[in-house]
């Protein structure tokens, strides 16, 4: 999987997307593609797998012993559930959560009466969680995650202080890509460290050359330069926050 030809400035009229295809047609990417006429790919470069209730034992943890649960994802939300069936504890009414933005809070209602539950959420961080976990602080959290928990919400709630107990619900692993072997993209956009390893488990070999790499985060712009990539496009960056807008910035002067 790799780049073919030209400079490295040509047009740009194929992007893969190194996620999960949306469920919806109300997409900022479909609406990039139409607007510039681009081929718009997704695919996703990882997957995860639920550890097993019998593996969760081996770590001890009692889920009784919480008065609270921090979500930073719907995967959280999902394998901490599916834990609590698998290991038929029921989980209380009084328990409180604190989850990183809305839409994980929302979406908690495919478990539960949301109206009657003690749900807190920020806008995107765990630093925006920071008044309301103050208010909070003597909770007993629960931090579900997966092996490669975000390093930025951990070092938040340590240096914060509070009493948590990380525990790892699920794993991240590689996807097969060998289908990709002969295709060729302009630009790859990648969101996480783990799906640039990703791409080299699938093609050790692989080489740059011409395609643009385009990152989102500093620990998945790292991820690329430790491999020797080239990030033509990076976001957030101020005034430009998502991807979309990142990629159409770099499309404005590639496809003049």
């Amino acid at each position: 999987m790799q780049e073919k030809n030209d400079a490295k400035l040509r047009k740009v009229k194929s992007i893969l997307v190194t996620l999960p295809k949306p469920e919806t047609e109300k997409s900022p990417y479909y609406d990039l593609a139409k607007k510039h006429n681009l081929k718009v790919d997704f695919r996703s470069f990882i997957h995860v797998e639920g550890v097993p209730a019998r593996d969760f034992r081996k770590d001890k943890i009692n889920l009784a012993d919480f008065t609270a649960v921090i979500f930073t994802s719907r995967n959280a939300a999902d394998h901490f559930f599916r834990i609590c069936e698998e290991m038929r504890y029921d989980v209380p009414a009084e328990l409180k959560y604190f989850c990183l933005s809305e839409t994980i809070a929302l979406y908690l209602q495919k478990y539960i009466q949301y109206r009657k539950r003690k749900i807190f959420f920020g806008k995107q961080t765990a630093a925006d969680l920071a008044e309301v976990l103050k208010k909070h602080a003597n909770e007993k959290f629960l931090y579900p995650c997966s092996d490669v928990a975000t390093e930025d919400t951990m070092k938040f709630l340590e240096k914060s202080g509070y009493d948590f107990t990380p525990a790892v619900l699920f794993r991240t692993v590689v996807s097969d890509l060998s289908d990709l072997a002969e295709v060729f993209y302009d630009v790859i956009a990648f969101f996480s460290p783990s799906s640039i390893q990703s791409l080299f488990k699938n093609f050790p070999d692989f080489k740059q050359n011409n395609t643009r790499i385009a990152a989102f985060g500093t620990n998945t712009s790292k991820a690329a330069t430790d491999m020797d990539l080239i990030v033509d496009i990076a976001a957030p960056t101020p005034g430009v926050p998502s991807m979309t807008m990142a990629i159409e910035n770099y499309i404005k002067v590639s496809n003049k």
